[in-house]
Formats: structure tokens, sequence, C-alpha cells
């Protein structure tokens, strides 16, 4: 008998229908030879810190921190209550009744098929199984059952997938090590719950720090010289690469008169046909970034519908971070092709190199349509948009009809100062682009011809510097795959440029989370207030701000470095390099710095100590002064003592040992660091006058 264990109970039902004549039973489905039982999605997840060291007080404390596992236990999923959900425990006994069977002889570990879905089944084994038995790995990489029927006639040892499985824990094992601690250290010391993670703080830097210059950005003005005049009956634009400042107008209009008393003529012009190519295949990101531009969705929407659609039979896997297919599917392909040529699409199997590349392929391929066709009048208009979106990529990547266009390059001569080159673009024959949106847009040149004399007229034109763009789900996510890279270069990838960049730095591990996590993180990142997303557009929150200044403060750094670090130490796992352990150690030694273990401790002039921490007496009332949120204040408030000391005045970091120095003495050493709403820097003493506390200056 096999026992096949699905990762959920959608797959369970779509593995017994591509495997016939099963039974319902209590929790599983049966026939002679075969059941298929199922976790929910997590049924375990990593047991929490009280689990190893307990708090007599069963709240948060510094007394069980930071807390590193021997060895890491997995626990039946808790709700928010802390309460294991009778649903779930009794799920679990019937997946360790199974599993004990006298008469099953092989399980099934039928996770979704990546790391995750590879750990959550053999954690069930694993916590279920009480002898050793025969395990096999189905690996599915669409629900249709004529996938479900291949693969489960092609299984594996399930010992084959030890190093996705190896990869997965550590990152498990990692994560659990950074978030649990850190968020709980960092909680501890700001009083207000931070979330802190491995991921999840980086990407909210990245946003923090972008709309910091924008927001600090001051513009600059310039002059650029520009000419906008007839020519026959059509105007030619010609601007000047050079720039000048906003004080050489004067210069500006000097080389205007040189270059209006010169003559303008166009010196070449080249006309060129080619053929247009289409975009690649979707991985989930450029998927992502797609239906985020064209239809406003946010990523954890996207996704949502789009493993709805493979739940469903109609799309492949979709956590996929590769826009490229596996030379073995080719038959595969040629199978759809033949259903979409059926309901009149010109597709041919096309066998290339930009389509096939088992060298950009870690374990799974692109997205593309199954060969189920939906029904259009059982999807929602989103799910129609989402599957449309891959459809139409699909059949302009295999379409049988050439983009033609030509392409024109005009150079304009104006005198000895200067060369103009005009390019434009022009679509001859739509071929593939009539099913596929493209990034390649007519820009129509006037029409000139070599010798032709071009009318000119420059003026000083006052321009501005402008300042970074926010970012939207597309600059993002291209930086979140690779933080190291230009943006530019990473849109150039995603309309179709080389991108062998971009392969190498994944599969390197540089990128921020996978495509499996980061939907989730930023996901989390909306819904903890950390930051907000408006039509595809993403903005840092208050919220997001403190989260970000607050660790700075305790010298806690998770950026785009050190966790670039760590997803390169994950990938030498996946490889065999490196063992679980090894990379446990690196996050160990790492995280233990946050907590001064190192010897470098906290830095005296940004040190504000923990939420609640006493101070000193207050001298107004006698009361204890208290470490609250943003300032050193009196507990005798309820009494109407107004005693405060902020913890940051005027963009300075008032530290425990300042704040002490105030209420013993009523007055500071000078301090430097304070910058006043005009922005200029200074410095003063602060000193107590009554229940105030106020500046001083030296006379």
């Amino acid at each position: 008998m096999i026992l096949i264990i699905a990762e959920k109970p959608s797959l369970g039902r779509n593995i017994a229908a591509g495997l016939g004549n099963f039974q319902r039973k209590d929790g599983y489905l049966e026939n002679e030879d075969k059941i298929i039982t199922w976790a929910f999605g997590h049924l375990f997840s990593l047991a929490d810190i009280e689990h190893y060291s307990p708090s007599e007080s069963g709240r948060w404390t510094m007394d069980n921190l930071p807390c590193f596992p021997e060895k890491f236990e997995y626990e039946l999923r808790k709700g928010q209550d802390k309460k294991v959900d009778g649903g779930v425990i009794k799920q679990f006994k019937t997946i360790e009744y199974l599993c004990n069977r006298e008469d099953v002889d092989t399980i099934v570990n039928a996770g979704d098929a990546d790391r995750e879905g590879e750990i959550i089944v053999r954690t069930c084994i694993e916590k279920a199984l009480k002898a050793p038995k025969s395990i096999k790995r189905l690996w599915l990489p669409d629900q249709t059952p004529e996938t479900v029927r291949a693969a489960f006639n092609d299984m594996k040892d399930d010992a084959e997938y030890d190093n996705l499985a190896s990869e997965g824990y550590a990152r498990t094992y990692i994560d659990w090590l950074y978030g649990v601690n850190l968020t709980r250290y960092a909680t501890l010391r700001s009083g207000t719950l931070l979330r802190v993670g491995r991921v999840i703080v980086p990407i909210v830097k990245a946003i923090y720090e972008r709309d910091m210059a924008i927001r600090n950005f001051v513009p600059e003005k310039y002059y650029s010289i520009v000419s906008k005049e007839k020519t026959g009956d059509e105007v030619v634009e010609l601007q000047s690469k050079k720039k000048f400042n906003k004080d050489e107008y004067s210069k500006a209009q000097k080389t205007c008169d040189e270059y209006n008393a010169s003559e303008a003529i166009v010196k070449s012009v080249k006309r060129k046909k080619d053929v247009l190519s289409p975009g690649k295949l979707y991985s989930l990101s450029k998927l992502q970034n797609a239906l985020g531009k064209k239809y406003k969705m946010s990523m954890a929407e996207s996704l949502s519908i789009v493993q709805k659609l493979y739940e469903s039979g109609y799309l492949t896997y979709p956590r996929t971070d590769t826009e490229y297919l596996a030379t073995a599917e080719k038959g595969r392909i040629k199978t759809i092709l033949g259903n979409c040529a059926k309901i009149g699409y010109p597709v041919v199997f096309k066998d290339k190199k930009t389509i096939f590349d088992d060298s950009k392929i870690e374990s799974h391929s692109a997205i593309t349509p199954t060969y189920k066709i939906p029904d259009k009048s059982k999807l929602s208009e989103k799910e129609m948009q989402v599957y449309s979106t891959v459809f139409r990529r699909f059949v302009a990547v295999f379409c049988a009809e050439d983009c033609i266009a030509e392409r024109v390059e005009i150079t304009i001569g104006v005198g000895d100062y200067e060369d103009f080159v005009l390019k434009g673009l022009s679509i001859r024959e739509r071929g593939w682009m009539k099913y596929d949106d493209s990034t390649q847009k007519d820009k129509i040149l006037p029409r000139l011809e070599k010798g032709d004399k071009v009318n000119i007229n420059f003026t000083p034109t006052e321009k501005e510097t402008t300042p970074p763009k926010h970012y939207t789900i597309e600059t993002l996510n291209n930086y979140l795959k690779n933080p190291f890279r230009e943006e530019k270069a990473a849109v150039d990838d995603s309309m179709g440029a080389d991108d062998a960049e971009e392969y190498r730095a994944m599969f390197e591990g540089v990128e921020l989370g996978t495509e499996a996590t980061r939907t989730g993180i930023i996901d989390n990142a909306r819904s903890s207030g950390y930051i907000q997303l408006k039509k595809d557009v993403y903005t840092i929150l208050p919220g997001g701000i403190y989260l970000i200044e607050s660790l700075e403060r305790m010298n806690i750094v998770m950026d785009k470095y050190k966790t670039s670090d760590m997803g390169r130490a994950l990938k030498k796992v996946y490889r065999g390099e490196l063992q679980i352990e090894e990379s446990i150690s690196i996050a160990i030694e790492e995280v233990k710095r946050y907590f001064g273990n190192s010897g470098e401790g906290a830095d005296p002039n940004k040190d504000i100590g923990f939420f609640g921490d006493l101070i000193g007496k207050c001298p107004v009332c006698g009361e204890n002064i208290v470490r609250y949120k943003f300032a050193y204040g009196c507990s005798g408030y309820k009494n109407g003592c107004k005693l405060q000391i902020g913890m940051f005045i005027c963009g300075r970091v008032i530290p425990v040992g300042v704040a002490k120095q105030l209420l013993e003495n009523r007055r500071t050493e000078k301090l430097s660091g304070f910058v006043s709403k005009n922005g200029k820097a200074f410095d003063a003493y602060l000193k107590l006058d009554g229940d105030k506390c106020v500046f001083e200056f030296d006379k």
C-alpha cells in the first residue's frame, strides 16, 4: 500500500483526480492500493523560546535571551491564543495512524515542489513514523491529471532531495534565530512591538532610505540648450548634451548664439529592418511586476490568484525564479502548443536557447499555461487578467509571426560644435505583438534625408534636477532579486536584454528573500504598518521610520549586505558545500553581537536603555523617573508631575547617561549634534527649569 501525503487538501484532491477511483474516508482518501492524506500547509512550526527556556512570568523577558537551541524542535502549530486547534491535532493523528499502518510500505512526500513544501511533509513524516519505510517524492510542475500520472510513474527517492531539505531547514532555523531573538530584544528595548527579521528589515530599510532621499532632496536648477524649430511641416527637437549651472546663463546664451550662427545639416540617415524579440516567459516576480504595472495588483493578491490557477490545473507551479524552460519539457510544450493552435493561435514550436536553457533553472521552470484551457465564464475578472497575461506571453514567445520593425537613426551636425543623434522605431508588422503588450512603442522621426538643412533656434531652457523615484512593485522586486545592481540594468533585463548577471547573482544567493517567501514578507511589512502600497507605489509609514531608526540606535545592522551574506551561505547548504550546523553557527555569532557578547557593547552616545528602566529620582516630586517610549518621564504623572526629558531633542539622541547627569546636576555638560528647524547645527547645555527641560547657551 502506498501512502501519499499532500501539503494541502486541494493538492490531495488533484492527485486523486489524476490517479482515480478513491473513496472518501475521515481525513483521507483510499483505493485498493493507494491512500492520500494531507497536511494543512504548516502543520508544525518551530517551538518558541519558552519551550527551551521557560519564563516564570509568562512575559517576554531578557532573562532567556538570547536563545540558541542545541536542537530545534517542531511543535504542532498553535493559533494566536497559543493553543493547538482541534482540527490540527485530529489531522496529525490521521497522518500518524496511516504512516504506521502495517499494510503501508511506501510513503510519498507530495509537498509543493519547493524547499518549503519539501520540509513541511518531511517534518510530518519524521514526527509520525515509528519505524523506517521507503519514502518517495512526488514532484509536480503542475496539477493537471496528466502531469500527476506521469510524475507518479517517475518518482525518485526522497533522499535525492536532501540538499533541498537541508537548505529549507537551515533557512527556517536561521530566520528563527534572527526573528525571535531580535524581535523580543528590540521590543523590550523600545517598548513597542518591532518585527525584526533577516529579510523584512532590509526591505523596509530600502523603502525608508529611498523615501528619505526624496524627502531631503534639494533640486538644483541648470540650463540646457534646446532647439524646437519646424523644418518643412515637422518640428525637429534637438537637445544638447551640454549643461550649464544656474549662474551660467550668459555662457549658455553665448553657446546658443554660436550654434544658431552655424548651419544644421543632416549628416546621415540609417534605416534598418529589425525582427523584434518578444519578452521572456514569466518568473513569479516578473509576472507580479507586469500585473502590478498594468492592473495595480499587489504582490499578495497576484500570488493568491496565480496559486489558485495552479491548483485548478491551468498554470504551472508559480513560485519559480526563472524565465526559462528545461530541455526535458519540449514534449510537454509541443502538446500545449497543439491545443493553442486548435483554438486559433498562430504558434509554432521553437527550439531556442532563449527559451530552453537548463543552466538557468535551479528547481522550477518558467510559469506557462498547461494543456488545460479554462472556460472564461468560470474565471473572475482578475483571474482572467492573470491567466491571460501568462497565456498571451506564452503565445508571443512561440508565435509563428515575426514582429518586423524599422529602426531609423538620423545624425544632425550643428557646425563643428555638436552632433545630435535622433533614434526612432516604427512597427511594420505587429506579429507576436498582437498577443502581448510590448515595451517597444512607435517613435516616429521627421522625414529627413542626408544633406537636408534643418532650421534651428537654440535657446537656454531652465530645468531642475529630479529626485529619485519611489519604489514600485516592479523596481522593488528587481532590487530584491539583486540589491547590488543598478536599477536601470534590472529594468533592461526585464525587457529581454542579456540576463547572465541576474541569474549568476540568483544562484549565488544574493537576493533578499526568495520567490516563495518575498511576497509574504512584504505583506507582513504592510500589515505591520511599516510600509504602504498605493496603486503600485510603496512608501514608508511612521511605523517603518520608527523601526529603522530604533534599530540604528540599538546598533542592530540588518542591511542588504548581511542578509545577502547569509543568503550565500544558504545556497552553499543547497549545493552541499556547507552543513546546516555551519550555517547556523554563522547566524548565532551575528545574533550574539547584537546582545553585546562580542565585547562591543552599546554605544554610550546612543544607549537609551530598555523600556521601563529606572533612570533616577524626580527632582520635582521625588518619584521614579522611568524610560518610556519617547521620553524619560516621571512616574508621578498621575499625581500631576509633568517632568519629562525627551529621548530625541532637535535631531539628537539623549542617552541614559545624559539623562542621569541632568537629573543629578540639573544641568549637563555642553552637548553637540543638535540641529535647528532651519537645518543649522548647534551646541548647547540641557538644564532643568522647574519641571521643564530647556536649552542653555554660552553667554
